[in-house]
């Protein structure tokens, strides 16, 4: 199924909010910020390709610690969220 446009827009709008807040949050502050965004993304699922993009784009500047932080938290919320992506 193709996503109507609302959904796009309102996509687009989170996004923009997040890469906003991100680009002045300090490396070491992101997973407080992520996991904020992350539990108030106004019932918006992203696909797999959406997430992998806003994952990489987000982790880009991070060291390979809090890289791999950031997987095990997205491993853990697939599981707690049966897998449904």
């Amino acid at each position: 199924s193709f996503p109507t446009r609302r959904s796009s827009d309102l996509k687009l709008k989170y996004l923009t909010e997040l890469a906003d807040k991100a680009g002045k949050t300090p490396k070491d502050k992101l997973m407080p910020l992520l996991m904020s965004m992350a539990a108030g993304n106004n019932g918006l699922d992203f696909n797999d390709q959406e997430t992998e993009l806003i994952v990489s784009i987000l982790t880009s500047g991070m060291n390979p610690a809090q890289k791999k932080q950031v997987e095990t938290l997205r491993t853990l919320s697939k599981r707690m969220g049966g897998g449904r992506r």
